[in-house]
């Protein structure tokens, strides 16, 4: 393909409560085996698209270390690659990254000494699969100086995204960035194409005014000056950036139609994989409508839910529409309904946690499991 990626994550997010407290919003897990890093790389891969940057730097440990080998979405090569690039400092520049539009200022160089035309831009929390050869194609066609991956959003509030309203040919003539209040439910998918020299112009031209925000400073300031087209995602997208949306996506992997999409059609998803054992189903235990990942041990009962690597489940446990993450320890006679379980949290014996009147309750239980 003829364009460099870029993808944005280092953002902090305070809609995702003390599940940012561990890990960037892009590592966060997903479907039992995934990070939501892994669906934009793997994007990135599958459309040929052979340089890629990421951009970290909140709570980025975890995020590094996902990212520390570049063979598994296919970037390990001699030209071209996976890049990570983390605020440096440096006699010109103290700051850490001030906004989207600053970070990619900050390293403008890898822009300047690539040679494709194209660059394609996409935030590290979204799920879902999209050829961006297919965007491209739109982009030249309608002669864009932007192009702007749109979705419709049903279940989660507009008001979170980038809202947008276009012409009876694709052009969008209003954009508004999270409103009070949104008037539509077409909102910003978060995934741009932009000519490479374009968009150095315009980050120069920002750095110069110190304005620091992609969508702000650049794409809402010249939505009338520059001919900024709008894509329609063709098939699912969802976004993780809030403690809501973070759990329906997960719970939409229990949904067959959406698991064989991601997992069973071409292309597919890659991601680090680890040497575990499967899991183990021990005498009495029952499980289901559920993903169980490698390295789980399950004793009691498990349905309508997703647990990560590693997770025990002690006897005579009860675990019902919940999300446990990577890791956890849940000691016999709990009930866990309705709640999203930190990873390597140990859930002591005979306790209860329940997430009630529709809300989802993070579990966070701090314990000295791990302490020498």
């Amino acid at each position: 393909m003829r364009a460099i990626g870029i993808v944005l994550a280092g953002g902090n997010n305070s809609r995702m409560k003390e599940l940012s407290n561990k890990r960037a919003t892009a590592a966060m897990p997903i479907a039992g085996g995934f990070r939501s890093i892994d669906f934009v790389l793997s994007n990135m891969s599958n459309s040929h698209i052979q340089k890629v940057a990421v951009f970290t730097q909140y709570n980025a440990k975890s995020l590094n270390e996902h990212l520390n080998s570049s063979k598994w979405w296919d970037f390990g090569r001699k030209q071209g690659g996976l890049y990570i690039f983390t605020p440096t400092t440096t006699p010109e520049n103290s700051y850490w990254y001030r906004g989207t539009a600053d970070a990619i200022a900050q390293n403008l160089g890898f822009l300047k000494n690539s040679h494709e035309p194209y660059v394609v831009i996409a935030s590290g929390d979204g799920v879902y699969k999209l050829d961006y050869n297919k965007v491209l194609e739109y982009h030249i066609a309608k002669k864009a100086d932007f192009t702007v991956v749109t979705a419709n959003v049903k279940k989660d509030d507009p008001s979170r995204f980038g809202v947008i309203k276009t012409d009876a040919d694709g052009r969008i003539v209003e954009f508004e960035e999270k409103p009070i209040s949104a008037t539509s439910s077409h909102v910003s998918a978060g995934i741009y194409i932009v000519r490479r020299r374009l968009l150095i112009e315009l980050i120069e031209k920002s750095a110069e005014e110190e304005r620091h925000d992609f969508v702000k400073d650049i794409l809402i300031r010249y939505k009338n000056v520059k001919k900024i087209y709008a894509y329609q995602m063709p098939n699912y997208w969802s976004n993780i950036s809030s403690v809501d949306s973070y759990y329906r996506t997960n719970m939409d992997f229990l949904k067959k139609d959406v698991r064989d999409y991601f997992f069973k059609e071409y292309p597919d998803i890659y991601s680090k994989v680890e040497d575990l054992p499967p899991a183990k189903y021990n005498a009495g235990s029952s499980v289901k409508n559920s993903l169980v990942s490698s390295g789980c041990i399950i004793n009691g009962e498990v349905e309508n839910s997703i647990l990560f690597k590693k997770v025990f489940v002690g006897n005579n446990c009860v675990i019902k529409n919940s999300v446990i993450l990577n890791d956890v320890y849940i000691g016999d006679n709990t009930y866990i309904e309705n709640c999203i379980v930190e990873s390597r949290d140990t859930i002591r014996a005979n306790t209860k946690y329940v997430g009630e009147n529709g809300d989802i309750r993070i579990v966070v239980e701090k314990n000295e499991r791990y302490a020498l």
